[in-house]
């Protein structure tokens, strides 16, 4: 059953700076999710290849789900069935950096078909995207964690459980908050 509570905001906090910078929590109103975010921490001057989650505010744009690993997700806006060969420009110079390309595509990219499964929810945010700043960040998702919550390349990410939890009740436009 799905909400009539849709969430407009999702306010990303990193927990141990100094330790495990890639410790966050995300705030939903009373509810506080565990996540990883990028294992150099958060940046305020994201660079490509960092290793940072860059902080300040986006929108979540476009999801995908692995359709072979799971059941189609009701209620849950801008989610489409993820394609073996989707892949995400980060290659900078490139014409097409930090947008959709096809996988096995010549230009240096993400595949978003894994064998591990941390992109079979996965989202695009609005990080980098106009303007588009070539070297400045490209990838930055919204997915699942892996198993130990290590740290991302850049991204934010949850549990399974959580994500599933949180699916139903995303609005349309949800804005993503990363405060350092």
């Amino acid at each position: 059953m799905c909400s009539n509570k849709k969430l407009t905001r999702l306010v990303i906090r990193q927990t141990s700076p100094h330790q495990m910078p890639w410790a966050a929590r995300i705030h939903v109103g009373p509810l506080i999710i565990r996540a990883a975010i990028g294992k150099s921490g958060i940046s305020h001057a994201k660079r490509e290849g960092d290793g940072k989650t860059p902080a300040g505010r986006f929108l979540l744009r476009q999801g995908w789900y692995r359709g072979d690993r799971m059941l189609r997700l009701c209620c849950t806006p801008n989610l489409k069935l993820l394609r073996s060969n989707f892949g995400w420009c980060d290659q900078s110079g490139a014409r097409l950096y930090n947008r959709p390309v096809p996988a096995g595509d010549r230009l240096g990219h993400e595949k978003l078909w894994r064998d591990d499964d941390v992109y079979d929810i996965v989202f695009a945010t609005s990080h980098n995207e106009r303007p588009r700043i070539q070297g400045a960040g490209s990838a930055i998702f919204f997915h699942l964690a892996r198993a130990d919550y290590s740290g991302t390349e850049g991204c934010i990410a949850i549990s399974k459980d959580a994500m599933r939890r949180l699916l139903p009740r995303l609005g349309k436009k949800v804005l993503l908050e990363i405060k350092s």
